[in-house]
């Protein structure tokens, strides 16, 4: 474990582990306390929205509700595959893998290191979901902070599949395939400078994951044994997240009109924003979404569809509750704003030249 997630000094080991076990009490019984309270707010929201404007919608409640929880699922189901594989990668790299090989591997110098962290996803075929669990444990390995923001940016969008799905939804038409994977490459790359130039790179994680590392770094036992912890510790964290994250895709869905997105569709400047928020919402697995953009091809510009392929693997609601168990609040922002300026600019360029 690298200096800057280790604590400076050392505590008796009895009075650490009991405050260690009573803050993950309190932080448990705060999660719980928000997956309640969430639940309870997208409930009420459904019901607020069928009373006071119900001319938006022409199916009645329940149909509805049965609609969001359907998407939902879907959404979960599609993720689990992923989130698995990203869980195993993660345990092997901080389990299985020594931490001087990781570092042997890297270039030494940041620049070309987050080169080669952002090309990594093209090795390894796992849509978003997955790769938060692997990038937490690249940085339980020793990797900064803003190192492992240019994977987690890039690996959703040069991932193979992604690349293979793409070309078969548009081919090498209007360079919408092109546009997608430099774009996301590039942007992958700015994040991770602008972040490594963070005064204090660990105030961009929360504090539980902070405890994470310090906990994986301590652990005790054989390998097998090291491994089933950090399966528990990782399905712990991500799993409640990606619940959350599907279910208010889902209920979002359920609310949002298509129509509403269609009318604005042929707009150069408000297609590309509706597709963006579009992406943000629907929260589609990258390795498909390129067949959902199809689907609007005839309508929306070109600029707009490839600001939904940017921005839905990065930062759709259910990659920013993933996040959330790692990153704290202000670097997701901090994220978020970036991608979608930048994902704004490249679509707006795309229609200029289209």
């Amino acid at each position: 474990m690298t200096q800057h997630l280790r604590p400076s000094h050392q505590h008796n080991a009895v009075d650490s582990g009991r405050s260690a076990r009573t803050r993950r009490s309190g932080r448990s019984t705060r999660s719980v306390l928000t997956a309640l309270c969430c639940g309870v707010a997208v409930v009420a929201a459904v019901f607020a929205a069928d009373a006071l404007i119900p001319q938006l919608f022409a199916d009645p409640l329940p149909t509805r509700a049965q609609d969001g929880l359907t998407l939902a699922l879907s959404v979960l189901i599609e993720s689990m595959p992923f989130v698995a594989l990203g869980v195993i990668l993660s345990i092997v790299i901080q389990v299985w893998v020594p931490a001087e090989v990781v570092h042997r591997v890297l270039p030494k110098r940041a620049w070309a290191r987050r080169m080669v962290l952002a090309a990594l996803g093209m090795l390894i075929p796992v849509c978003e979901c997955g790769n938060v669990p692997f990038a937490r444990g690249l940085m339980m390995r020793g990797l900064t902070p803003a190192d492992t923001l240019a994977f987690l940016v890039a690996a959703p969008i040069v991932n193979p599949i992604v690349i293979i799905t793409t070309h078969q939804a548009f081919g090498w038409s209007n360079g919408i395939l092109v546009a997608r994977i430099l774009g996301g490459y590039g942007i992958a790359l700015l994040i991770g400078w602008l972040f490594s130039r963070h005064p204090d790179p660990q105030s961009m994680l929360t504090e539980r994951f902070r405890m994470t590392c310090e906990e994986a770094a301590d652990a005790q036992g054989d390998r097998l044994t090291r491994s089933l912890a950090q399966l528990v510790v990782e399905l712990r964290a991500v799993m409640p997240a990606l619940v959350i994250g599907s279910a208010i895709a889902g209920a979002v869905q359920v609310l949002i009109p298509r129509t509403a997105l269609v009318a604005i569709g042929s707009n150069p400047v408000l297609s590309i924003v509706a597709m963006m928020l579009l992406a943000v919402t629907v929260a589609i697995c990258s390795n498909v979404d390129s067949f959902f953009a199809l689907s609007f091809a005839s309508t929306f510009t070109t600029g707009s569809l490839v600001a939904f392929l940017i921005v839905g693997p990065i930062v759709d609601v259910k990659m920013i509750a993933l996040l959330r168990t790692t990153f704290s609040t202000r670097a997701i922002v901090g994220v978020v704003a970036v991608v979608v300026l930048a994902a704004f600019a490249l679509g707006t360029v795309m229609n200029l030249v289209a």
